[in-house]
């Protein structure tokens, strides 16, 4: 299983990114995803997921401003991210457990400046 995520970068607050993680060696559409970030110093944490029926769950923190989905025939899940701050800095990780096994992907860096 690979997990191949991408789209991070650098944003003044206020602004929008979206991450893209691309899902390899699993029938991708049988499972939950997940976006987790860790931010310097911190713990990782749940950002966002969907499951495989398309229900999603949000972090407080972002509520309202992140958007998850997923696209079954491209076996991709992307998270919008919009009204960025500088909280919002850190590593995010696309995530899933299958087969028993969680993984996951390599991260892509948002920072998000003041």
């Amino acid at each position: 299983v690979q997990l191949q995520a991408s789209g991070g970068g650098l944003v003044q607050a206020g602004g929008s990114l979206r991450l893209s993680c691309a899902a390899s060696g699993i029938n991708f559409r049988l499972y939950d995803m997940s976006w987790y970030r860790q931010a310097p110093g911190k713990e990782r944490g749940l950002v966002a997921s969907i499951s495989s029926d398309g229900r999603t769950n949000f972090a407080d923190s972002v509520k309202g401003r992140f958007a998850i989905s997923r696209d079954n025939v491209w076996r991709k899940v992307y998270l919008q991210m919009n009204s960025l701050n500088p909280e919002d800095t850190a590593v995010y990780y696309c995530n899933t457990v299958a087969r028993g096994s969680t993984f996951w992907g390599k991260g892509t860096l948002v920072t998000v400046s003041s």
